[in-house]
C-alpha cells in the first residue's frame, strides 16, 4: 500500500474508535512534553452567524429601522461599550471582555464575497481568494511545514466530519467523531513480532508509533481533572475534551470544532438565542477551566463564521450576508475592539462591506501565536495589529 494513501485511510482513526489517550501521540521524536506549548482552538459557527445580532450596534438608529422584526431591545443588551453590546445570551462573553481576555474584530470578510455556505467555508478554510481553489487547508499547510515528518496529532478535530482547513499533504491531524466511543488498548497486542509481509509490518509500525508515549500521556491526563461543570451539550462535551487534552499536555498545535444551526432564515430570535446560549455556556466553561489551570495565555480561542447575515430582516429572519465579527479569547490578547462599528448606510447590495480581511487575522495568529511566517503557506496579507 502507498504510504500516503495508508495515512489518509487511517487519518480519522476509524471514526474515533480508539481510546484516548492511546491514540493520541505519535513518534518517539516528538515524545517530549512542554507545559507552555502554545495552541490555537478554532470554533466554526456553521450556517452564517448573524453578527449584527451577536455584537449589536445598538446606538445606531438604522439598526432598529432596518430590523423592525428581529432587533434586540437596548435594555436587554449587555456589555455596552462605544455603541456596541452583546446579545443577552452572551453573558459569559461580556464577562470575558470585562476581564480583558476577549478581542472583537469588526467587519471581517473578504473581497468579492461568496454567499454560498459551502464555497465561503472553503474560502475561509483554505485562505484562498474568491476565484482560487486550493486542495489543502491553511492549517494543514502550516502543519506540513511545522512538522518535519508525519505527526498524527498535530491537529485535533472534534467533529462528525473531516475539516478542509486541516487537510495537508501529510495527514498531521485526526478527526474524532465521538470521544466516548474510544476503546481501551488491548495489552495482548504488545510484543508482536515482525512477519514476512512488509506491508503488514508497516501497518503495525504505524500503529505502534501512534501508541508510543501513551504512558506519559496517561499520567498527564490523570492529573487533568475537570474542575468545571461543562454543559451537557454537543459543543460543551467537545470543549471539555479539548480542555482535558490541553491540560493533559498533549501539545497539539491546533484544535478545531464546530457548532451548526446558524442559518437563521426564519424564527431567528428564538433559534439564534438558543445557539448563542450553547456557544456562550460551553466557551465560558472552557475559558474558566483554562484560566484556573493558568493555561489561558498559551491557548488562543478563535470564534468565526463563514459569513454574516443581510442587514435588513426578511420578516422573521435574515438572508445570507457578508462581513461579521470574529472573536479572539485568550492567548494574551489585548482585549481590544478592532475596527469601526458596522456602517449601516454604505452597504453592498444590502450587506455590510468588509473592512478587515480574514487572512490578516490568520497572519496575526500564525506570527504571534505559532511563531510562523504566513507567507510560507501563501498568505500574503499583512498581519492585523492590535490583537496580541
Amino acid at each position: 500500500m502507498d504510504r500516503r494513501k495508508f495515512f489518509k485511510l487511517t487519518g480519522t482513526y476509524t471514526g474515533g474508535s480508539l481510546l484516548l489517550p492511546n491514540f493520541l501521540h505519535a513518534f518517539t521524536d516528538y515524545n517530549s512534553f512542554s507545559l507552555q506549548e502554545k495552541s490555537v482552538l478554532f470554533i466554526q459557527l456553521n450556517g452564517g452567524n448573524d453578527g449584527l445580532n451577536t455584537f449589536v450596534p445598538y446606538d445606531n438608529p438604522l439598526y432598529y429601522e432596518l430590523r423592525p422584526n428581529i432587533s434586540l431591545p437596548k435594555d436587554q443588551l449587555i456589555g455596552k461599550n462605544k455603541g456596541m453590546a452583546f446579545h443577552p445570551s452572551l453573558k459569559g462573553f461580556a464577562t470575558i471582555q470585562d476581564a480583558g481576555d476577549l478581542t472583537v474584530i469588526q467587519n471581517v470578510g473578504y473581497p468579492e464575497p461568496n454567499r454560498s455556505h459551502f464555497r465561503s467555508q472553503e474560502i475561509w478554510q483554505t485562505a484562498s481568494s474568491t476565484n482560487e481553489y486550493k486542495n489543502e487547508g491553511w492549517l494543514g499547510r502550516y502543519l506540513d511545514f511545522h512538522y518535519k515528518e508525519h505527526h498524527p496529532t498535530g491537529g485535533i478535530n472534534l467533529d462528525a466530519i473531516d475539516n478542509l482547513a486541516l487537510k495537508g499533504i501529510e495527514p498531521n491531524s485526526v478527526t474524532v467523531k465521538d470521544p466516548n466511543r474510544f476503546k481501551i488498548k488491548n495489552n495482548s497486542e504488545e510484543g508482536i513480532t515482525l512477519s514476512n509481509n512488509p506491508q503488514l509490518d508497516f501497518v503495525r509500525k504505524i500503529a505502534n508509533s501512534v501508541i508510543d508515549g501513551s504512558d506519559e500521556i496517561q499520567k498527564a491526563l490523570s492529573k487533568a481533572k475537570t474542575e468545571m461543570n461543562y454543559p451537557k451539550t454537543g459543543l460543551g462535551k467537545n470543549l471539555e475534551w479539548i480542555g482535558k487534552l490541553i491540560k493533559g499536555n498533549l501539545n497539539s498545535k491546533i484544535y478545531y470544532t464546530s457548532l451548526n444551526g446558524f442559518d437563521t432564515h426564519d424564527n431567528q430570535l428564538a433559534v439564534h438565542s438558543n445557539k448563542l446560549s450553547e456557544l456562550n455556556n460551553a466557551v465560558f466553561a472552557l475559558y474558566t477551566d483554562l484560566k484556573q489551570a493558568n493555561l489561558l495565555p498559551f491557548t488562543t480561542i478563535v470564534i468565526f463564521s463563514e459569513f454574516g447575515r443581510r442587514v435588513q430582516d426578511n420578516g422573521k429572519g435574515t438572508d445570507h450576508g457578508t462581513a461579521a465579527p470574529v472573536f479572539i479569547i485568550g492567548g494574551s490578547n489585548q482585549g481590544n475592539c478592532i475596527g469601526h462599528n458596522p456602517n449601516l448606510t454604505d452597504l453592498d447590495h444590502g450587506d455590510l462591506k468588509y473592512a478587515i480581511d480574514f487572512r490578516s487575522v490568520y497572519a496575526s495568529i500564525l506570527e504571534n501565536q505559532l511563531d510562523f511566517n504566513p507567507k510560507t503557506i501563501g498568505i500574503q496579507n499583512q498581519s492585523l495589529k492590535g490583537i496580541f
